[in-house]
């Protein structure tokens, strides 16, 4: 099975600084799932289960009808996005997460068969964001997330949330050209005593 990101979040870029750039992303809505495991293995196996539901594992929405009898609507194939990303929770477990295309709302996104995937709507955000080359080793997006975060530091921004790790290649695309990205959701530091 072979699958290509077509479409990515929209954001305008509010500031930029070499491979850093804070921006201001549109609302989105994704399927994700909680998976246990380090990183590598709960990238493989919430890719597996979220893969599942895109590709069919799926129940298409249609009309309520006030009418018998009641049917069940084929399941829906979805357009794959990217990025791929996954949240460190505080149990030693990870959220993984698609974007869904922007094509869908709430109400016309097929309803996912498998109960370990739900749909969620997140309102736009800004992100402070260092994109990198290779594997994603954890080793790798550490190092990155601690050079975003002094970065944040030290130009007006404080963060509002936990470090994202964001994928947006294939597993097949060799190391040295897949794109990563650590996302740090973030907010401007006022600059005035009242």
């Amino acid at each position: 099975m072979t699958a290509s990101a077509t479409e990515e979040p929209s954001f305008e870029t509010v500031t930029e600084d070499g491979k850093i750039e804070v921006r201001q992303y549109e609302p989105i809505i994704v399927a994700e799932t909680d998976v246990s495991g380090d990183m590598k293995e709960a990238s493989n196996s919430g890719f597996r289960v979220l893969a599942d539901y895109i590709f069919g594992n799926n129940t298409a929405r249609s009309e309520i009808a006030m009418t018998a009898p009641v049917t069940r609507t084929p399941s829906t194939k979805i357009d794959m996005t990217a990025p791929v990303t996954r949240t460190a929770n505080n149990d030693d477990s990870w959220t993984v997460s698609f974007t869904m295309p922007s094509k869908w709302t709430m109400e016309t996104l097929p309803v996912p068969n498998n109960p370990a995937v739900s749909i969620r709507e997140v309102p736009g955000e800004m992100l402070a964001t260092i994109r990198f080359s290779g594997s994603g080793r954890m080793k790798t997006h550490k190092a990155k997330q601690a050079e975003l975060e002094a970065w944040i530091g030290s130009h007006g921004y404080e963060a509002t949330g936990p470090a994202r790790y964001a994928g947006y290649d294939a597993p097949w695309k060799p190391a040295p050209f897949r794109r990563n990205e650590v996302l740090i959701p973030v907010k401007p530091v006022s600059s005035g005593a009242g």
